[in-house]
């Protein structure tokens, strides 16, 4: 087992970090009952732990016994059949999926699917609870059609059904949907916490933590708990016992995109450019999510650019990141940024020389 799954909090009693949000939803299951729950906060934070402890205290250790399924689903649209494949995570007490999976077709699977799970009486048969819980993941990632096709969904079947929703970005939630939530927001743990975090697991596992070593740890997961203790495992697995001057494991699709940015400030062609091209290809066909490629692509070549451009840089950033949230296809707007900063690259190289 990993160590970021062998160390994660299973019950609201055993949370550190979130101690405050952990004793509210233990007040809230006293209850009997909650509401709609939107958990928003930056990637490793611990949301859907969170989340997996909160259905632990309503429902009990059955949530763990939970089946994957992949199947098509089909559609009735008023011209048309359609048909969209939709992976599921469930138990007899809850159901989770990921509605943005299917892309541009993602409306319909909250006006329907979602639509049809709602309206259906709880799965668990032993009468304790009279709703059941769908969690969705990724929420804001969903189209402003889909969007507002669930907050139709909350008001309608909110007697039979809760949903609990997860979310980096919360101001790409709609107004409507927050509003009809609880919104509890999951903070970053702070260097301090991702260091005593580290510190625990390796006196656990019986290792010798560096200081030196931990701090550049701290550094490298930028307050991503999750990716701290993923490159811990994968620093133990490479050399162990651990020294003052062991770098931390970079992942590979991070190399990667640093060699991507340092083709780009390399050489500013046309030909350059089709072979960038092609590398975003292969980042993007290995399920790297384009709003990351562009992200950590930015920070490389802030790395490597005249303090005279960087503003310019991280302005169309902005823009083209923008883009690809609104636009279909990812390629074409990491190309434009890519070929964006060429330009300027290559204009501010030619004013130097002149």
């Amino acid at each position: 087992m990993l160590w970021v799954d062998k160390y994660r909090p299973k019950a609201l009693d055993d949370f550190e970090l979130h101690k405050g949000i952990a004793d509210n939803l233990k007040k809230l299951v006293a209850t009997g009952d909650f509401p709609h729950t939107l958990f928003y906060g930056p990637p490793g934070a611990g949301k859907k732990t969170l989340v997996m402890a909160l259905l632990r205290a309503i429902y009990g250790p059955g949530v763990e016994k939970v089946r994957v399924e992949t199947k098509p689903w089909q559609i009735e649209l008023p011209s048309r059949k359609l048909e969209v494949e939709l992976t599921t995570l469930s138990s007899a007490h809850h159901l989770e999926m990921n509605p943005a999976d299917v892309g541009n077709h993602d409306r319909y699977v909250v006006q329907e699917i979602i639509k049809d799970m709602a309206r259906s009486r709880p799965l668990n048969t032993d009468g304790s609870k009279g709703f059941k819980v769908l969690v969705l993941n990724e929420v804001d990632r969903l189209s402003r059609e889909a969007q507002q096709g669930l907050r139709r969904t909350m008001e309608k079947y909110s007697s039979a059904c809760r949903l609990v929703m997860v979310c980096s970005n919360v101001s790409k939630v709609m107004e409507p949907v927050r509003s009809r939530c609880l919104c509890v927001r999951v903070a970053a743990p702070t260097d301090d916490q991702v260091m005593g975090v580290l510190q625990t697991v390796t006196r656990t596992e019986g290792l010798n933590l560096p200081p030196l070593f931990a701090g550049r740890l701290v550094d490298y997961s930028a307050r991503n708990l999750r990716r701290a203790l993923l490159c811990l495992e994968v620093c133990k697995a490479q050399r162990c016992p651990f020294t003052d001057d062991q770098e931390p494991q970079r992942a590979d699709w991070e190399l990667y995109i640093a060699e991507v940015a340092a083709n780009i400030m390399s050489e500013q062609t046309p030909k350059q450019l089709y072979l960038v091209r092609g590398k975003l290809y292969e980042l993007l066909a290995n399920c790297v999510p384009p709003e990351l490629i562009m992200r950590n692509l930015l920070f490389e070549l802030l790395k490597k650019m005249d303090d005279e451009v960087k503003l310019e840089a991280v302005s169309y950033a902005a823009q083209f990141e923008q883009r690809l949230q609104e636009g279909a296809k990812a390629i074409f707007h990491l190309e434009a940024f890519v070929a964006r900063i060429m330009a300027i690259v290559k204009q501010y190289a030619t004013s130097m020389m002149a």
